[in-house]
């Protein structure tokens, strides 16, 4: 696991979500929110944090297809019947 400036990390022991503004080896300088908005800003040993969401390269795929698709104006293939169906088409004939 390597801490880099952008990743997004917490506390192994709890806590708020932060930003990794630079990191090396032994620590990384984070920032995060507090609750009512005011800023912080904290040097913390690299052995202390996780990282926090760490996506696989499918579902960075997944989001950019349904970005895509939304701006396409593209819905899911779900016809709705009079009787409230909501299964898709194909379904509907294999039925």
């Amino acid at each position: 696991m390597t801490i880099e400036a952008g990743a997004v990390v917490v506390l192994k022991s709890g806590g708020m979500a932060m930003t990794v503004v630079s990191a090396d080896d032994d620590a990384a300088e984070c920032v995060w929110c507090g609750e009512e908005g005011e800023l912080f800003r904290e040097t913390i040993p690299t052995v202390a944090l996780m990282i926090a969401v760490e996506k696989d390269e499918d579902e960075e795929e997944d989001e950019e297809e349904d970005e895509e698709s939304k701006d396409n104006g593209d819905e899911d293939d779900h016809d709705d019947d009079e009787d409230g169906d909501h299964r898709s088409s194909s379904k509907k004939k294999a039925a």
